[in-house]
Protein backbone atom coordinates (compact mmCIF):
# COMPACT_ATOMS: atom_id res chain seq x y z
CA UNK A 1 0.00 0.00 0.00
CA UNK A 2 1.29 3.39 -0.97
CA UNK A 3 0.79 5.20 2.36
CA UNK A 4 1.46 2.27 4.71
CA UNK A 5 4.50 2.97 6.88
CA UNK A 6 5.25 -0.77 7.21
CA UNK A 7 5.14 -1.22 3.43
CA UNK A 8 7.60 1.68 3.16
CA UNK A 9 9.87 -0.07 5.67
CA UNK A 10 9.64 -3.30 3.65
CA UNK A 11 10.59 -1.44 0.45
CA UNK A 12 13.53 0.23 2.21
CA UNK A 13 12.09 3.74 1.87
CA UNK A 14 12.16 4.07 5.68
CA UNK A 15 15.07 2.57 7.64
CA UNK A 16 14.57 0.08 10.46
CA UNK A 17 16.67 -1.88 12.90
CA UNK A 18 16.15 -5.27 11.32
CA UNK A 19 16.18 -8.37 13.50
CA UNK A 20 15.12 -10.91 10.88
CA UNK A 21 14.03 -11.00 7.25
CA UNK A 22 13.09 -13.65 4.73
CA UNK A 23 11.04 -13.53 1.53
CA UNK A 24 7.70 -13.29 3.40
CA UNK A 25 8.36 -11.57 6.74
CA UNK A 26 10.30 -8.79 8.39
CA UNK A 27 11.03 -8.29 12.10
CA UNK A 28 12.47 -5.05 13.43
CA UNK A 29 12.81 -3.08 16.66
CA UNK A 30 9.85 -0.89 17.58
CA UNK A 31 10.84 2.80 17.49
CA UNK A 32 8.80 3.48 20.67
CA UNK A 33 9.54 0.38 22.77
CA UNK A 34 7.69 -0.65 25.89
CA UNK A 35 10.91 -2.38 26.98
CA UNK A 36 14.37 -2.92 25.50
CA UNK A 37 14.10 -5.39 22.62
CA UNK A 38 10.41 -4.71 21.91
CA UNK A 39 9.99 -5.63 18.27
CA UNK A 40 7.42 -5.99 15.54
CA UNK A 41 6.95 -8.85 13.06
CA UNK A 42 5.09 -8.12 9.82
CA UNK A 43 4.19 -10.04 6.68
CA UNK A 44 5.64 -8.46 3.55
CA UNK A 45 2.29 -8.92 1.85
CA UNK A 46 0.07 -6.00 2.83
CA UNK A 47 -2.80 -7.28 4.95
CA UNK A 48 -4.66 -4.85 7.20
CA UNK A 49 -6.18 -7.24 9.74
CA UNK A 50 -5.01 -10.66 10.90
CA UNK A 51 -8.35 -12.23 9.99
CA UNK A 52 -7.81 -11.14 6.38
CA UNK A 53 -4.49 -13.01 6.10
CA UNK A 54 -4.44 -16.40 4.42
CA UNK A 55 -3.82 -19.49 6.55
CA UNK A 56 -0.25 -19.88 5.29
CA UNK A 57 0.72 -16.38 6.46
CA UNK A 58 -0.91 -17.01 9.83
CA UNK A 59 0.85 -20.33 10.29
CA UNK A 60 4.26 -19.07 9.22
CA UNK A 61 4.16 -15.80 11.16
CA UNK A 62 3.37 -17.62 14.39
CA UNK A 63 6.17 -20.14 13.80
CA UNK A 64 8.51 -17.19 13.29
CA UNK A 65 7.06 -15.49 16.38
CA UNK A 66 7.99 -18.51 18.51
CA UNK A 67 11.52 -18.60 17.05
CA UNK A 68 12.09 -14.92 17.81
CA UNK A 69 10.51 -15.20 21.27
CA UNK A 70 13.05 -17.89 22.14
CA UNK A 71 15.87 -15.68 20.84
CA UNK A 72 14.61 -12.75 22.94
CA UNK A 73 14.52 -14.91 26.07
CA UNK A 74 18.01 -16.24 25.43
CA UNK A 75 19.60 -13.02 24.18
CA UNK A 76 18.09 -10.63 26.72
CA UNK A 77 17.61 -13.04 29.64
CA UNK A 78 14.05 -11.83 30.06
CA UNK A 79 11.59 -13.84 32.13
CA UNK A 80 9.01 -14.10 29.34
CA UNK A 81 7.89 -12.42 26.13
CA UNK A 82 4.50 -10.81 25.87
CA UNK A 83 2.91 -10.90 22.43
CA UNK A 84 0.23 -8.62 21.15
CA UNK A 85 -1.71 -8.55 17.90
CA UNK A 86 -3.49 -5.22 17.92
CA UNK A 87 -3.08 -3.53 14.58
CA UNK A 88 -5.07 -0.37 15.08
CA UNK A 89 -2.08 1.95 15.23
CA UNK A 90 -0.76 0.94 11.79
CA UNK A 91 -3.16 -0.56 9.20
CA UNK A 92 -0.89 -3.55 8.43
CA UNK A 93 -1.14 -6.87 10.30
CA UNK A 94 1.69 -7.08 12.83
CA UNK A 95 2.71 -8.79 16.03
CA UNK A 96 4.44 -7.01 18.89
CA UNK A 97 6.92 -9.00 20.98
CA UNK A 98 7.75 -7.34 24.28
CA UNK A 99 10.48 -8.73 26.54
CA UNK A 100 9.19 -8.78 30.11
CA UNK A 101 10.64 -9.24 33.57
CA UNK A 102 8.74 -10.26 36.68
CA UNK A 103 10.13 -7.16 38.39
CA UNK A 104 8.89 -4.66 35.78
CA UNK A 105 5.33 -4.42 37.15
CA UNK A 106 4.12 -3.59 33.66
CA UNK A 107 0.33 -3.68 33.37
CA UNK A 108 -1.20 -2.55 30.13
CA UNK A 109 -4.57 -4.19 29.78
CA UNK A 110 -7.42 -2.62 31.73
CA UNK A 111 -10.04 -5.11 32.82
CA UNK A 112 -13.73 -4.87 33.57
CA UNK A 113 -16.48 -7.04 34.97
CA UNK A 114 -19.47 -8.32 33.04
CA UNK A 115 -22.91 -7.18 34.11
CA UNK A 116 -25.40 -9.80 35.24
CA UNK A 117 -26.26 -12.11 32.31
CA UNK A 118 -23.98 -10.29 29.88
CA UNK A 119 -21.51 -13.19 29.61
CA UNK A 120 -24.18 -15.59 28.33
CA UNK A 121 -25.37 -13.10 25.69
CA UNK A 122 -21.82 -12.57 24.45
CA UNK A 123 -21.22 -16.34 24.38
CA UNK A 124 -24.36 -16.86 22.26
CA UNK A 125 -23.28 -14.22 19.74
CA UNK A 126 -19.79 -15.65 19.32
CA UNK A 127 -20.85 -19.29 19.22
CA UNK A 128 -23.58 -18.58 16.67
CA UNK A 129 -20.99 -16.88 14.44
CA UNK A 130 -18.77 -19.97 14.50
Amino acid sequence: MENCIFCKIIKGDIPCNKIYENENFLAFLDIKPVSDGHLIIIPKKHVVWMQEADDEIISEIFKLTKKIMLALKKGLSCDYVQQSVVGNEVPHFHIHLIPRYYSDNFRNFPTKEYKEGQEKEILKKIISAL
